[in-house]
């Protein structure tokens, strides 16, 4: 049988000890990634001792919206108002079904009075028509997406372009060179604290990574693929879709995704909307203006109105979690084992585990992780507002549906985990020069 495999990677293929995954399921998506370069321990530090740099998200677009009515066409799409939004600023911008449930989402910059480009999966959502009613032109690039995270990565970036990058604000990007080749940076990132991203076209992606990894080398950075990439969504409290919960459609499309979801969990297979999240489940809803037509748009605002389940962060049992070890070392079925360090390693996931407070159901845990740097497993878990309290204990019922569960006693904390240092809340004009 002929394979249709390609090995394209846009960063250089280092000829030291590296890890890849190769995936050739979801069309969209990049083939071959790298999934571990250092290891997972030093990998997961990173982003709080040093910085990283992350290529996993290059090619996945970005698309490309221009035209007289680019605005007026994402606009319709959006639960965001685009009312205010002047050329070099980015939005996380929300795209749902009719029913309130979140299609996709991403980051959408303004890159000109009627151009836009919309990143990693955003708006305008995975099954966007091929002609719409406005008078737009909608084509997929081909870009490299690095992600620069960490206390660190400003010295790299300041270091690798040779000029100060603290006028970036938060959500703004701007144009600068490495090595003489252009790019575009802006500030945004997974982890929650001080983060960057790099942009430009695929054949430029190898020169721009090794650049930027030469440069970092005095500055702590690591190499991170995509087998430790996931935790600091967890971390930093970030809900994603393909991993803490999927994007939304149609109950009749549900089996023909199967064939590609990583469908795992205590939950039945069959359950769909235990996997999906609304913009007030994530807690996204602050983002959701009414100024303007969208769709689901009802749907939204009569949640909204009664809100029922939110996020919170789920930190488990260390006995509880050890046990699920143990049990390989005894007679009999054993438990499935919490994969390091996150669970399960198969992606893109569709996985969702029932949450128990008082025997009853309160909702659905996803995204589990060990998070080595605060030694604790730690889940997102998308739960009934009463029980939302932090200090509650709850119970995770671990497992895959139809085989052997384990109750994993659960305690609610503060969303997001990490919580020093938020990107959105520092000022780098006055950080320290190095």
């Amino acid at each position: 049988m002929a394979s249709n495999f390609t090995a394209t990677l846009p960063h250089p293929f280092y000829g030291d000890h590296v890890l890849y995954h190769a995936y050739n399921l979801w069309p969209s998506l990049p083939v071959l990634r790298a999934w571990e370069f250092g290891g997972w321990r030093t990998e997961s530090m990173s982003w709080k001792t040093g910085c990283y740099i992350h290529a996993g998200l290059s090619s996945t677009g970005p698309v490309s919206i221009k035209g007289p009515e680019a605005k007026k066409y994402l606009q319709s799409l959006v639960i965001n108002s685009l009312a205010s939004f002047p050329v070099g600023s980015m939005k996380h911008g929300v795209m749902c079904t009719g029913d309130g449930l979140i299609l996709a989402h991403g980051i959408i910059e303004r890159k000109g009075e009627d151009r836009f480009e919309s990143f990693a999966g955003g708006p305008p959502g995975p099954n966007r028509s091929t002609e719409v009613p406005f008078d737009v032109e909608i084509k997929r690039l081909d870009h490299y997406l690095f992600q620069i995270a960490g206390p660190t990565s400003l010295q790299v970036l300041e270091k690798v372009t040779g000029e100060s990058l603290r006028d970036i604000r938060f959500l703004h990007f701007r144009d600068s060179r490495i090595n003489g080749i252009k790019t575009e940076i802006g500030r945004i990132g997974m982890t929650g604290n001080l983060a960057y991203e790099l942009h430009g076209p695929i054949e430029d992606g190898p020169a721009i990574y090794d650049a930027v990894y030469c440069a970092g080398q005095e500055h702590g950075i690591e190499r991170l693929g995509w087998g430790t990439y996931l935790v600091n969504h967890i971390e930093g409290g970030f809900p994603q879709s393909t991993w803490t919960f999927i994007s939304a459609a149609g109950a009749e499309r549900w089996p023909e995704m199967m064939k590609y979801w990583q469908i795992s969990g205590s939950v039945d297979p069959n359950n769909m909307r235990a996997r999906t999240r609304t913009p007030v489940e994530v807690r996204w809803h602050n983002m959701a203006k009414f100024d303007h037509d969208f769709i689901g748009r009802e749907a939204l605002a009569a949640e909204m109105a009664s809100p029922k389940r939110t996020t919170v962060t789920l930190r488990w049992n260390p006995d509880d979690v050890m046990d699920t070890y143990a049990s390989l070392l005894r007679p009999g079925d054993a438990y499935k084992p919490c994969d390091l360090p996150y669970s399960p390693q198969r992606w893109p996931m569709a996985h969702a585990d029932h949450i128990l407070k008082d025997g009853r159901e309160i909702g659905y845990s996803s995204g589990t992780i060990y998070s080595y740097f605060f030694r604790e497993f730690l889940s997102h878990g998308c739960i009934d507002i009463e029980a939302a309290e932090i200090g509650s204990e709850v119970i995770v019922q671990w497992g895959d549906h139809g085989g052997p569960i384990k109750s994993i006693r659960a305690i609610v904390e503060r969303f997001p985990y990490l919580t020093e240092g938020r990107n959105s809340d520092i000022d780098a004009t006055i950080l320290p020069v190095r």
